[in-house]
């Protein structure tokens, strides 16, 4: 059995941001996998929830452990399209995600830019589908300025 990799998983997070954009939302997708199998999808709904804590990582972290059953993601993958913030960084810390596999860096609001811990279990790779991540964000804030 070929296991699947990287890109496959963060092209279905790159369909979860795409579905933000489509609502208005700042188009950030989130797919969490667990023994090759995807146990959350999400992308941002704070717009459409009114609520800021409706950050797609979140969402997904709170649907992988309803799905696992349990508070801790330990064999758990994260793939997201931006760098994750420093409320959902600390998240991740407190469910202590396995893995982090982000696109785009935020260069501003990202949880390295602001000093923000992750687990230090958890190992993070950048980098996988960064330019088509950077475009789709690219193309939100292009739209916001339009109007």
């Amino acid at each position: 059995m070929q296991l699947l990799d990287d890109k496959y998983f963060m092209q279905i997070a790159l369909k979860e941001a795409e579905k933000a954009l489509e609502i208005g939302e700042v188009p950030v997708g989130v797919v969490i996998v667990c023994n090759q199998q995807i146990v959350a999808k999400a992308h941002n709904l704070t717009q459409t929830l009114n609520d800021v804590t409706a950050h797609a990582e979140m969402q997904a972290i709170t649907s992988a452990a309803n799905s696992l059953g349990s508070k801790y993601l330990k064999d758990c993958t994260m793939y997201v399209t931006l760098e994750p913030c420093q409320m959902c960084a600390g998240a991740s810390y407190w469910a202590q995600i396995g893995r982090i596999v982000f696109a785009a860096d935020d260069e501003k609001r990202g949880y390295r830019a602001l000093g923000t811990m992750i687990h230090p279990k958890t190992i993070v790779t950048t980098g996988v589908f960064t330019d088509k991540a950077s475009d789709i964000l690219l193309e939100f804030f292009q739209q916001k300025r339009l109007k």
